[in-house]
């Protein structure tokens, strides 16, 4: 399973990005989708999911300025980033798992990953 992520960059503190997911498998609208991050010495951290129905989960850290989303009609799941921070410098990854499959918030259960789009943050 290929998962392509894009939309990273440069960009400055308070500013805004959209980081996109997309995929060709053809089940995509019953899987649920995550993404996560990893920045240099750190452990890779759950960020958001969106699952088929549409529930939606944020961690603490980036509720409020992250909004997660998909769409089927086009296989991709985006991430809009807004008042981004220096901390939010990262690689980030998409991630999915099997047909109506649970939204998975622990890195190690995750079935597959995206490459890796990396983020920086300038103060």
């Amino acid at each position: 399973v290929q998962l392509q992520a894009s939309g990273g960059g440069l960009v400055e503190a308070g500013g805004s990005l959209r980081l996109s997911c997309s995929t060709s498998r053809r089940t995509f609208s019953s899987h649920a989708m995550e993404w996560f991050r990893q920045a240099p010495g750190k452990e890779r951290e759950f960020l958001a999911a969106i699952n088929w129905t549409g529930e939606i989960r944020y961690a603490d850290s980036v509720k409020g300025r992250f909004t997660i989303s998909r769409d089927d009609a086009k296989n991709t799941v985006y991430l809009e980033m807004n008042s981004l921070k220096p901390e939010d410098t990262a690689d980030y990854y998409c991630a999915g798992g099997d047909s109506y499959g649970p939204i998975e918030v622990a890195p190690k259960f995750v079935r597959y990953w995206g490459q890796g789009t990396q983020v920086t943050v300038s103060s």
